[in-house]
């Protein structure tokens, strides 16, 4: 019964994030906002949103460990299994607004996590204050720049002739969509973590945060396939900064969270840091700006690694 609360929580978060991202579009259109601007707030912050859901979920139902491995494990995830897989399909071009800017602020942010969670073993409402505090100036400076690299290419323009009724009815089923299916989720998964003898700080790290990165990989894939611009590094990175910043800064601040498994600053965020790190060289050497099918089969042999070390582990 719990796989079954686990594939219905995923489905409707998958739903709920689909429905969200439209309204808030629409909704976006309707106050004469940029579709640039659009691209990198809104979409942005609507994307995130199943992974809030499901982290706060975790976080007032008392499993902090699946809060913020939730996030380790997605961003590990991005980089692994979605862009190692789509690199797979087909070669993926990297803009220099990578190394520039992106990839910088990826690693600034993941190293503060590092800092707040290590400090006092606690995300405080503080820290998560300065974590999305820190975004908001981050998107401030994206937008003054006019960078064009973050998802403007989701934005639909046919969202800007929506009906108020539409919108309503969209914002409507992708909050109760978005709630459901973090509750079923969160509490599925502590059953199967329980039944299988796994810690919820493992089940955080695999079976959730892969569950909430299979809509972007599926996407990018089939775009892959269809040789079409696969997937925007710009909006791996992106999420990965969302991620830490929106979903844990935001949770924390609605809740402090506690680090109640060890191995969360002793491997598991060592191992996000590195996947963060690992970029520069992959992406530089031996062919510059290109990530190609041999670079993925490593990225996702790596992910490979990853995922048997931490089931096997004690």
């Amino acid at each position: 019964m719990s796989i079954l609360w686990v594939i219905l929580g995923f489905t409707l978060l998958v739903i709920g994030g689909e429905f969200l991202v439209r309204s808030s579009v629409a909704l976006s259109f309707k106050f004469s906002i940029s579709k640039m601007v659009i691209g990198m707030t809104v979409v942005s912050f609507a994307t995130s949103a199943p992974e809030l859901l499901v982290s706060l979920q975790a976080a007032l139902s008392g499993s902090p460990a699946i809060a913020i491995n939730n996030v380790v494990g997605s961003n590990i995830a991005n980089i692994g299994l979605v862009l190692g897989v789509t690199a797979m399909v087909g070669t993926i071009s990297v803009d220099k607004s990578f190394y520039k800017l992106n990839w910088p602020v990826m690693m600034i942010f993941s190293i503060v996590l590092y800092y707040f969670l290590k400090n006092d073993n606690v995300l405080s409402a503080l820290e998560g204050g300065i974590l999305f505090i820190a975004l908001s100036v981050f998107l401030y400076a994206l937008i003054k720049k006019g960078k064009k690299d973050t998802k403007i290419e989701e934005v639909d323009d046919a969202l800007a002739v929506v009906s108020n009724f539409k919108i309503i009815l969209w914002l409507a089923i992708g909050a109760l969509a978005l709630y459901f299916g973090s509750e079923w989720l969160v509490e599925g998964s502590k059953e199967i973590a329980r039944s299988v003898g796994v810690s919820e700080a493992v089940i955080g790290l695999s079976l959730i945060a892969i569950g909430t990165s299979v809509p972007e990989l599926a996407a990018s894939v089939i775009a892959a396939a269809k040789q079409e611009k696969a997937i925007s590094l710009g909006n791996l990175i992106g999420s990965n900064i969302f991620n830490i910043a929106s979903v844990l800064g935001l949770t924390s601040i609605i809740k402090p969270i506690p680090v109640t498994e060890p191995q969360i600053l002793s491997n598991d965020i060592f191992w996000m840091l590195g996947f963060s790190f690992v970029l520069v060289p992959i992406i530089f050497l031996p062919k510059k700006l290109q990530i190609s099918r041999a670079k993925g089969f490593f990225l996702v042999f790596a992910y490979g690694i990853f995922m048997f070390l931490i089931f096997t582990r004690g």
